[in-house]
């Protein structure tokens, strides 16, 4: 069976755009003015500006309160497009070949024209191409590269719909595109691509195993270093917290003890059934479900209530690596 080339994945999801295409033209043509646009993509609802527009990248920094030196992942609609902001070596054509449009991102060396701003003060750039009809539509639209962070509040959970963008971001931006719920839930794997061996930097919606299969050699994946944390979009602070404590459930006896003793009312959410009967609850599937509704859940648990949050740690496998790392970066301990 013959596999589809990036060129057609691309056409096809253009095509499936065209029903929202008067709401794309007007924000393409705020993107182009220096406006923020929040946006739906596959993993994450963004808030997107544009890439090359040194102000309006600034804009989005103040949104967000995002600090700095915390660089943006910019999203392309093309090969052409990537071309003309980075230098892209055999590695990344490969895998964006494979896995675009797709939450992969992948550092590349940037070109001039890409502000320092956009970059977070590095040399390098992450690149994305994101498997969503909207988002394609309004970067072809556009015409430029969109830079586009997460589109809520700088450390609160992602928004996977545009209801908690609007409760982050009202009036702080100047449109929202709504293309319901998003359905992978967590944040791209980001992939430096600029050394002999690649290096997953954030774990996200493409496995290790994955990547590794296509290429044929080995990923690595560094020990949370600073060196490497500052090289990636959206590692090197606390991210995803809720505005209640959330903790990963511990699963021994001292842990629950604590817990009883505190006497807070709690909520649980995980695949399988907590221990003891908690205020709320909110059970998954299997770790697919759990990962594309964690930061939902995350949002509605805050109004429950509860006063803490207990998560069950997923299998460290597949996108449950991914579940883990925004679980840690998420919990209160």
């Amino acid at each position: 069976m013959m596999t589809s080339t990036l060129e057609e994945r691309i056409k096809k999801l253009l095509a499936a755009a065209q029903p929202k295409c008067t709401e794309i033209q007007n924000a393409a043509q705020m993107i182009r003015a220096g406006k923020l646009v929040a946006f739906p993509t596959e993993t994450v609802y963004g808030l997107g500006a544009n890439a090359l527009d040194e102000k309006a990248v600034g804009s989005v920094y103040e949104a967000k309160g995002r600090p700095s030196d915390n660089p943006i992942i910019v999203h392309v609609s093309s090969i052409k497009m990537a071309e003309a902001i980075a230098e892209l070596n055999w590695m990344a054509r490969f895998l964006m070949e494979k896995f675009w449009p797709g939450p992969l991102s992948l550092i590349v060396i940037s070109r001039q024209n890409i502000p320092l701003k956009t970059r977070g003060g590095l040399s390098t750039v992450a690149l994305r191409m994101p498997d969503n009809a909207i988002a394609l539509s309004l970067i072809e639209t556009a015409g430029v590269p969109i830079a586009a962070p997460s589109a809520n509040i700088s450390g609160r959970p992602s928004p996977t719909d545009a209801d908690s963008v609007t409760a982050d971001l009202g009036g702080k931006i100047d449109a929202v595109l709504d293309g319901g719920a998003t359905q992978v839930g967590l944040e791209s794997t980001v992939l430096d691509t600029t050394g002999e061996l690649p290096v997953i930097l954030r774990p996200g919606g493409v496995s290790k195993e994955k990547i590794e299969k296509e290429l044929g050699m080995e990923v690595l994946v560094p020990l949370g270093d600073e060196k490497s944390k500052k090289r990636s979009p959206g590692t090197r602070y606390r991210h995803y917290a809720p505005a209640i404590p959330l903790l990963p459930d511990k699963r021994t006896e001292a842990f629950w003890s604590e817990i009883e003793i505190s006497r807070k009312a709690w909520a649980w959410i995980g695949i399988k059934q907590p221990p003891v009967e908690p205020l709320k609850k909110i059970i998954f599937a299997d770790t697919e479900e759990y990962a594309k509704e964690f930061f939902r859940a995350l949002r509605a648990l805050e109004n429950s209530g509860a006063e803490i949050i207990i998560a069950e740690v997923p299998e460290e496998k597949g996108i449950g690596i991914a579940l883990r790392d925004r679980l840690s970066r998420a919990s209160s301990v």
